[in-house]
């Protein structure tokens, strides 16, 4: 799946001569922690955060009278002292994959979507990419997840696709993970069902060894 279909094309934007308070405002107003910095023509020339915001603030630490003061000063400032000038930004061809990566590497929480003229088009978001997993694994709909251990050879998932579909149970999804055991893997077949148990004892007729979803997560699989 491509970003331009998950993305958020209503964007709420800045120019970087409007003030810091008025950045302030906007995310406060419209729930957002991201304001991308355009030009009059829509070009993105930086991005200010919420952190960017928090860091220009006065500490609470000080008295009145220097909360006062800083209070001043932030009045005059703008956007451009404090935006990141050059942010990450993603084209709309990337797919969700690719942002998701993207994000694991850069930590950051959302990125601009330009096009090559380096015109905004959009925001995606790790809000905007859990909706688009959530409607890709179809796990929206109400339905069991099952974890399956399976040795990594030709012709298993087929075995494991047919044994369930014997049962008339639709799939929301699958999805197959690395394991640390060599030449295994974990499947985890999303089941739009909720009468697995007559499903489990197939599978471990069949030889399969049951995992319990809940205790998997991919931080386990020991790094190189």
């Amino acid at each position: 799946m491509f970003i331009d279909k998950s993305m958020t094309r209503s964007v709420v934007t800045i120019q970087k001569d409007d003030s810091v308070l008025k950045a302030q405002e906007m995310m406060i107003e419209h729930k957002i922690r991201h304001l991308p910095v355009v030009d009059d023509s829509n070009y993105l020339v930086g991005i200010v955060t919420d952190r960017d915001i928090r860091s220009a603030m006065p500490s609470n630490l000080l008295d009145d009278a220097r909360i006062e003061e800083q209070r001043k000063l932030i009045e005059s400032k703008t956007v451009e002292r404090i935006m990141t000038r050059s942010p990450v930004t993603v084209s709309p061809t990337y797919t969700i994959q690719d942002a998701l990566l993207l994000i694991q590497k850069t930590k950051v929480g959302a990125f601009p979507v330009v096009g090559d003229d380096g015109k905004l088009l959009g925001v995606i978001s790790v809000r905007d990419l859990v909706r688009s997993f959530i409607n890709v694994l179809g796990i929206g709909e109400p339905g069991v997840l099952l974890g399956i251990l399976v040795e990594e050879k030709k012709g298993e998932l087929k075995k494991i696709v047919d044994a369930i579909t014997e049962e008339n149970i639709s799939f929301g999804s699958v999805l197959v993970a690395r394991h640390w055991e060599e030449n295994m893997r974990a499947v985890f077949p999303y089941l739009l069902t909720n009468r697995v148990a007559p499903v489990k004892r197939k599978l471990e007729t069949l030889g399969y060894k049951l995992l319990d979803p809940m205790e998997w997560y991919l931080d386990q699989i020991p790094r190189k």
